[in-house]
């Protein structure tokens, strides 16, 4: 990470299937318009209830880029 400069951008996840998911749908849908993704810290944590069971997963996600040197 040596003289590096970085973006940041927060985005949520969601997934049915947990946590983990909802992480990895985050950086992946991220990943089609953002390029030099580094890193990722779990903002937020929260779900949606059905049933009185979990239904879904929703992540916040803050994504650390690099900035092209030019």
């Amino acid at each position: 990470m040596a003289n590096h400069a970085y973006g940041l951008s927060e985005i949520v996840g969601t997934s049915p299937d947990g946590i983990e998911g909802a992480v990895n749908n985050a950086i992946a849908r991220a990943g089609n318009t953002v390029r030099n993704l580094d890193w990722f810290e779990v903002q937020n944590v929260r779900g949606q209830i059905e049933d009185d069971k979990v239904a879904h997963w929703q992540v916040t996600v803050k994504l650390g880029f690099r900035i092209e040197e030019e």
